[in-house]
């Protein structure tokens, strides 16, 4: 044996895996798979019938629900496709900083200011009228696969 004393560096995750395995065949619409090692939402499914030789396909078109672009695969329904573990997690808004970041107010009362501001305009315009208005803005955050965005506003009301 040796004597050498190994150093692991550790990371903020708990070591769960970013996505799980989940046969081709049995992802529906609405679901989420990865494709292209991007997280999509699935909004169309079609399946092949099996030729002479070989297995049904299954073809996907999804949504990337980060930046929103369509992208397609095609898969045997046979084999296991990556489905992304997407969260989404509610944090009240404190404050918009001036180079585009967000201070967040999680569940146990912790500050969240890693978080840019959406680039989906319309949201982006809700959420700065809103806090200019000094409304109680509560925002949903989606994460998956490392990646989180703002992706929902709630208005909870104006601020006592």
């Amino acid at each position: 044996m040796s004597d050498e004393e190994h150093h692991f560096e550790s990371k903020a995750d708990a070591g769960a895996s970013k996505t799980y395995p989940q046969q081709a065949g049995t992802i529906r619409k609405n679901g989420y798979i990865v494709i292209k090692g991007r997280p999509c939402k699935v909004v169309e499914v079609s399946t092949s019938k099996t030729g002479k030789h070989g297995h049904a396909k299954c073809h996907f078109v999804g949504i990337d629900i980060f930046t929103a672009k369509k992208l397609e695969d095609i898969v045997p329904s046979s084999h296991n496709c990556d489905v992304p573990h997407v969260n989404r997690t509610d944090y009240q808004l404190i404050d918009i900083s001036e180079d585009g970041f967000v201070s967040l107010l999680t569940e146990n009362g912790n500050t969240k200011d890693d978080l840019r501001l959406p680039t989906d305009e319309s949201l982006l315009t809700q959420i700065k009228d809103g806090f200019a208005d000094g409304k109680d803005l509560v925002v949903s955050v989606m994460s998956a696969m490392g990646e989180e965005q703002i992706c929902a506003l709630k208005d909870i009301g104006p601020k006592n």
